[in-house]
């Protein structure tokens, strides 16, 4: 990056440290901690899928069997495991037989836990296997196919039916589409279960279920064949289900998830505790699964003044990242998010957005950014919309970003027709081909207005994140520090499926996960490993 923006690399610094200790404060709150969804998310691992006669999930229905036995705080694999070894069966029968009310897990005789833990690791390696298998794949695939170069050109379906999905998808493809993101059904994010099967019926957006992904996952694949190019796809690893949507996409080859740490406490009401559980277990599976994650700091510009407000998006990027590599994703899986939502009537607004795009690339240089168009400011006129859109584009291939969300013209009328989606890959593809190095032969004027610009919202994220250091994240979001939204650690929906763990909890899966992913294993954790060396 010689050449480009003088940035105070003591201040990017500064801000790592503070960010870093804000993410290991988190971590050890939430160490001593589980939640239901994160139970759930280790019996789906075990290959637990179906439900019962009342179409309640399986993995639903076995939590809380366990948990209405007040056993959760050991985890669920125990209980299953030993289910599994008493009975001479799969973990799937196991849980029919649970749902029939045939058994009680915890009321049968108790294995030896060394025996629990060696079955323990056996179907941990055997679901994670599957994961890793679908990673290789994958980069096979990229290998034989190739792929669009980058910005990825990300587009969104949202019909709420998934067979309409997958042409609308194929579709897009065939227009020049790289990533194509299916949008989930309104409210979904609020509901503390995964749907079963394929769905026909969504609101603003289809469900996300596992048979859902892998018809997507299968249409793509044979379109990416026929437009000789690998096609990404893109779900929504959020909300009360977060480690399991992801666990659901490492199974079905998904390439890409939104899976921020603070979206859905700031977005959605969700309790803090309970998000920030369920993403570091979330990002553990998508690390490992190769899939790259996009962050939610573009939402903040909907709710607070882009120009004002420019350094909470870089201060939570700064988060993000510390987040995420303390569950051992990299960061060319980070597609850490930002937006071009600047007020378009502002003078040199351009500018301004010049300025946020090109700190953020000189900042995370390893990142594929995610960079969202402009909505909030989008209006009836078609003509302009396309123009921002234009020069929304223009930034992304001046700063090479990583991931372009297309902007479409008719954003603020209504959910756009397939047309429209045409028209804004052309406009994306003419801008990125005639510009394409453009960015190689711009200088910025030192001290100038671009540089001064990037300058202050590093010193402001800096000071931001330097005071949620010593007052702790929690209190930050609680006094509405980011997005100007104000949330309470006890509040929000989910804080009832917050469970602390026990002296016996046990999770194979995260065990294993750690293990492959050469992280440090939890202090106080119960380790198959250990148990089995002594």
């Amino acid at each position: 990056m010689e050449g480009k923006l003088r940035l105070d690399q003591r201040k990017i610094a500064r801000a790592r440290e503070a960010a870093a200790q804000i993410a290991w404060d988190v971590d050890a709150f939430i160490s001593e901690r589980t939640t239901v969804a994160v139970e759930r998310t280790v019996l789906r691992l075990m290959g637990i899928d179906g439900v019962d006669a009342d179409q309640v999930p399986l993995p639903n229905v076995v939590v809380d069997h366990v948990a209405e036995s007040g056993e959760l705080e050991s985890g669920v694999a125990r209980w299953v495991i030993n289910g599994v070894i008493q009975l001479s069966k799969t973990p799937q029968e196991v849980a029919e037989m649970v749902a029939e009310g045939a058994i009680r897990l915890t009321e049968l005789p108790q294995a030896d836990f060394r025996e629990i833990a060696i079955k323990g690791r056996e179907l941990a390696s055997r679901g994670l296997d599957r994961i890793r298998d679908n990673r290789s794949q994958r980069d096979q695939m990229i290998q034989r196919l190739g792929e669009g170069p980058r910005p990825y050109l990300y587009v969104i379906v949202a019909t709420g039916d998934i067979y309409e999905d997958a042409v609308q998808g194929k579709s897009a493809a065939r227009q020049g589409a790289d990533i194509v993101a299916v949008i989930r059904s309104t409210g979904q994010s609020l509901i503390d279960y995964v749907p079963y099967g394929a769905t026909r019926e969504g609101y603003g957006g289809t469900y996300a279920t596992q048979e859902n992904f892998r018809i997507m996952r299968r249409a793509l694949d044979e379109v990416g064949e026929e437009e000789g190019r690998y096609i990404r796809l893109c779900n929504y690893c959020s909300g009360l289900c977060m480690p399991e949507i992801a666990a659901m996409g490492g199974l079905e080859r998904l390439d890409v998830m939104l899976n921020d740490a603070l979206y859905g406490i700031l977005f959605r009401d969700i309790n803090m505790q309970r998000t920030l559980i369920d993403q570091a277990f979330s990002r553990m599976i998508n690390a490992y699964a190769g899939i790259m994650i996009n962050t939610g700091e573009d939402n903040y510009l909907t709710t607070a003044d882009a120009v004002a407000s420019a350094h909470t998006v870089l201060a939570s990027q700064f988060i993000n990242e510390q987040f995420a590599l303390l569950a051992g994703l990299p960061p060319a899986q980070m597609g850490l998010g930002h937006a071009f939502e600047i007020n378009p009537d502002l003078e040199d607004g351009l500018l301004l957005e010049l300025a946020q795009a090109q700190m953020a690339r000189q900042i995370f240089p390893d990142a594929p950014l995610k960079y969202m168009p402009p909505t909030k400011h989008m209006t009836g006129n078609i003509f302009k919309g396309h123009i921002q859109d234009a020069m929304f584009n223009l930034v992304s291939i001046l700063t090479n970003q990583g991931v372009q969300l297309l902007g479409m013209m008719t954003e603020a009328m209504h959910t756009p027709h397939i047309h429209d989606r045409k028209l804004a890959i052309e406009n994306a593809q003419y801008i990125f081909n005639n510009a394409r190095h453009l960015g190689e032969e711009i200088m910025y004027r030192p001290g100038g207005r671009v540089e001064r610009r990037a300058q202050e919202v590093l010193d402001q994220a800096v000071d931001m994140l330097e005071e949620v250091k010593r007052i702790g994240l929690f209190a930050a979001l609680e006094q509405g520090m980011l997005a100007d939204v104000k949330r309470g650690l006890e509040s929000g929906k989910g804080l009832s499926g917050v469970v602390h763990k026990g002296e016996t909890y046990y999770n194979p899966f995260e065990e294993e996960l750690r293990e492959r992913l050469q992280l440090p294993q939890r202090e106080g954790a119960v380790h198959d490993s250990g148990l089995l060396a002594n």
